[in-house]
């Protein structure tokens, strides 16, 4: 295979197409020349599309608004990115919250249940008055045999 760029002796190299008028060669200044203009575009890009990103998100905004949870995401972020996920500390922090969530969702739902039944027991003793008295009585003998 043949190269398409040929060396020269003073540090010049021969570029198949070239938009100067050197017949071309370039030197190492116009080739440095070059890359940075490459490099200053390239990073002109990247910061407009950072301050459209940064636009369409509002993140200014949401800071003015919400500080503490701005601060609180960011240290969840960083936590994550830290690497902290897979740690011990997580684990037991995971395992305390499930504990607290299971414990606070289980107390309205069993208040509720005694609720109901209370309210089941209150209906069935107003309905049947004397049904209720009659196992009430059998109840109180069979209790005061076993004494």
């Amino acid at each position: 295979m043949e190269p398409t760029e040929s060396q020269a002796p003073n540090g010049q190299r021969r570029a198949e197409s070239s938009d100067d008028d050197s017949g071309g060669m370039m030197t190492v200044g116009q080739r440095f020349d070059r890359i940075n203009d490459t490099a200053q575009e390239a990073w002109s890009r990247t910061r407009d599309t950072a301050k459209d990103l940064k636009d369409a998100l509002d993140i200014d905004g949401r800071v003015a608004r919400h500080p503490y949870g701005t601060l609180a995401a960011a240290l969840g972020v960083g936590y994550v990115l830290g690497g902290g996920v897979f740690s011990p500390l997580t684990a037991r922090l995971v395992g305390f919250g499930l504990r607290m969530g299971l414990r606070l969702a289980a107390i309205p739902f069993i208040q509720n249940e005694l609720l109901g039944l209370a309210e089941s027991a209150a209906a069935g003793g107003d309905a049947g008055e004397e049904t209720g008295s009659k196992s009430r009585k059998a109840q109180a003998k069979t209790t005061n045999k076993g004494r």
